[in-house]
């Protein structure tokens, strides 16, 4: 089943339970999978699909950290519940431990030592993690004292 159709089915379940926030951030993953089909004339892959659900993740990142700045905690609450439920449609997180192997082995592989060729071994270390979120910060920044 594609994502877009698992949106489908469970914004049909959302508005049958009137669970007002699970239905929003629903249909905030649809209008971005539709709005992504209209610009590039064809459906998302699936990892075009995890792009946009990423995207969206950080968004609501983004938006509770300058809520809490602003003293708007409520606020700050309810992008978070969002995150947390776009979460659920994104594939299980990997671990640190995953991702320390991912980045041992792509050293290895490549050979490089120099922090000036950083994005060689992040590349290669997020193609070892093809099918699992990997937040890039935390990848870069393991990447970045392993080079240093």
């Amino acid at each position: 089943m594609s994502l877009l159709e698992r949106v489908q089915k469970d914004m049909v379940t959302a508005m049958k339970a009137k669970d007002e926030l699970r239905l929003n951030a629903i249909r905030m993953i649809k209008a971005a999978l539709m709005k992504h089909k209209a610009d590039t004339m064809k459906e998302a892959d699936e990892s075009g699909e995890m792009k946009i659900l990423n995207s969206l993740i950080k968004q609501r990142k983004e938006s509770a950290d300058m809520f809490r700045k602003g003293g708007r905690e409520d606020q700050a609450l309810k992008e978070e519940a969002e995150q947390k439920l776009l979460e659920g449609y994104m594939p299980a997180a990997a671990g640190d431990d995953e991702i320390e192997q991912a980045i041992a082995a792509a050293m290895a592989e490549t050979g490089v030592t120099s922090l000036k060729q950083m994005g060689v071994v992040m590349k290669a270390a997020q193609a070892k993690l093809t099918g699992k979120r990997v937040d890039g910060k935390t990848m870069s920044e393991k990447v970045r004292s392993k080079l240093s």
